[in-house]
């Protein structure tokens, strides 16, 4: 099985994304700085709360090195998975560490531009993808993800967004000066959420010491 397909790459530009590292030569140490970070707790805790089962057809966007993508696969060998993110580099990394699974594979695709059919899964997860988007991107996002989850199907998100204040530290307060953060925090993401069709609640939060806040959403397409 084919585990990476092309997708439509944009033209215009070598990059028109983040890289999953921020640049590409610094990819190589992108999985020992999350695990430094602390994200593995974290990417864990997002996978649990998708309450996963054989069967469920289940997309990742923005799954940069594959780390919660392989992370589904492995908590639920039964669901059909898919990862997606537009940097070709990050995807071969991910590729690699799915060698020698089955049902999971990998497409390079922008999250505003799914290709994909209507309700075709049942679950998507977003994980630290969002707060890299500016606000026309994520609301393109948001109408594809509602797009391709089925009636009843749910997205989880973890990301960098909800309560955040200047007391969460340093990370945080530089994130409240980011105009693309910022554009997570409060209760944007939920209000941008239900705006193209979704049922939202803010599930859990937590203090990161080096991130800054990190709040977790789940997002139900009404049946």
């Amino acid at each position: 099985m084919r585990l990476m397909t092309e997708h439509r790459p944009h033209p215009a530009a070598q990059h028109d994304y983040i890289p999953a590292a921020g640049r590409d030569a610094l990819l190589p140490g992108y999985d020992l700085l999350t695990r430094l970070l602390g994200m593995n707790s974290v990417y864990d805790t997002l996978v649990a709360q998708a309450e996963l089962a054989a069967g469920l057809r289940v997309l990742e966007i923005g799954c940069g090195t594959g780390n919660v993508t392989t992370r589904v696969k492995r908590a639920e060998p039964g669901a059909d998975v898919v990862g997606t993110d537009p940097d070709p580099l990050a995807l071969a990394r991910a590729q690699r560490k799915a060698r020698g699974m089955t049902g999971i594979r990998f497409e390079r695709a922008y999250a505003q531009e799914l290709p994909f059919a209507d309700g075709e899964f049942d679950r998507v997860l977003s994980s630290m993808m969002l707060h890299h988007l500016d606000y026309d991107m994520k609301a393109g996002a948001a109408a594809e993800i509602h797009r391709v989850l089925r009636p009843g199907g749910v997205l989880h998100i973890v990301d960098i967004g909800g309560p955040v204040t200047a007391s969460d530290g340093l990370m945080a307060r530089r994130m409240l000066r980011s105009p693309h953060a910022a554009g997570n925090l409060g209760d944007t993401i939920p209000r941008l959420l239900t705006t193209v069709g979704f049922d939202c609640t803010e599930i859990g939060t937590r203090r990161s010491r080096f991130i800054g806040r990190l709040t977790f959403y789940r997002a139900t397409r009404p049946a």
